[in-house]
Parts: C-alpha cells; sequence; structure tokens
C-alpha cells in the first residue's frame, strides 16, 4: 500500500470543463424555450401611411364635427350646437347629439369612423361636467342589453379657450 507524502502539501483539483459547458448550454437552452414574449400593454394608435384612395372611399368621406358648448359666468350651459344646428341645454340636448352624431357616421363600427374627428369649442367658464357629458356622447353609448359599447367617434379634439369678455 502506497503511502502519500504529507509534506508535500495539497493536490491541485482539476475541474473538467466539457461537463461545465454542457451544463451551461442546457441551461440557455432551457431559458430560452421558456422564454414568454408579453406585448406592451396599452392602445397605440400606429398612423400608417395610406394607399391610394379608391373611387368608393373618396366619395364616403364623413366630415368633421364641431361640437361648441356656450355657458353663463356661472359656467352652467346655455347653447350647445353641432355645427349650426342648436341641441338646446337641458340633459335631453346630449341625447339629441348623440343622434345627430350617429345619422352623420351611419352606423357605429362603421371603418370610416376612424378618421372623422369631434373638435369641441367650449367657453372659458364651461363646468367640467358639461364638457364630459359631450365628450361621452360623441364617442358612443352603451347597450345595457347586450352589455356592449358602441363606438362612434374615436377622434376628439379641443379648440383653444376662449377667454372671458369683460
Amino acid at each position: 500500500m502506497k503511502l502519500r507524502n504529507r509534506t508535500t502539501g495539497p493536490s491541485k483539483v482539476e475541474i473538467p470543463m466539457a461537463p461545465l459547458i454542457d451544463i451551461v448550454f442546457l441551461l440557455l437552452i432551457f431559458f430560452m424555450l421558456n422564454l414568454k414574449i408579453v406585448s406592451p400593454e396599452g392602445n397605440f394608435n400606429i398612423n400608417m401611411p395610406i394607399g391610394a384612395p379608391t373611387a368608393a372611399a373618396a366619395e364616403q368621406n364623413l366630415p368633421d364635427i364641431k361640437v361648441s358648448l356656450r355657458s353663463d359666468r356661472e359656467g352652467r350651459l346655455t347653447e350647445m350646437t353641432l355645427g349650426s344646428k342648436n341641441l338646446g341645454n337641458d340633459d335631453a340636448a346630449f341625447e339629441r347629439l348623440n343622434q345627430e352624431i350617429l345619422t352623420i357616421i351611419g352606423r357605429p363600427g362603421n371603418p370610416l369612423t376612424k378618421e372623422v374627428e369631434v373638435e369641441i369649442d367650449a367657453d372659458y367658464e364651461t363646468q367640467y361636467k358639461y364638457v364630459v357629458k359631450a365628450i361621452s356622447k360623441c364617442t358612443g353609448r352603451f347597450d345595457p342589453g347586450s352589455k356592449q359599447i358602441a363606438r362612434y367617434v374615436e377622434k376628439i379634439k379641443f379648440s383653444p379657450p376662449h377667454k372671458p369678455k369683460a
């Protein structure tokens, strides 16, 4: 039986590199196969270049819609107009606004409505609740029977605010 010489010190331990490289590649492949790419959350409207318009699409262009909200010095709604048509100043005026926009666009979900833009022109003193009601009535209607939202218009912009008259 051969005995080691204890006076020479510890022997050098060598790590085999081939199995270590195999394990590293196996782990790399495992993580690559288990990677799930998540799409970003949110609604991103991307404007892509359009092709040449066809004759049918050119005939069906819908006009831009202008809604005006006029109010008194306390911010109460005095008049709401759609283009040049006066819709009134009561709660039924917002329902009339909704119906008028529906007659302009034809039907909810019409592909051409993605290009229609509603411009809201509100007085400086107009209360926020009237502006929000106008926005909600322009964008669509909630159908309680089917529990779905019928979209009318997606693009809404605001005209610059008018300074109060002295």
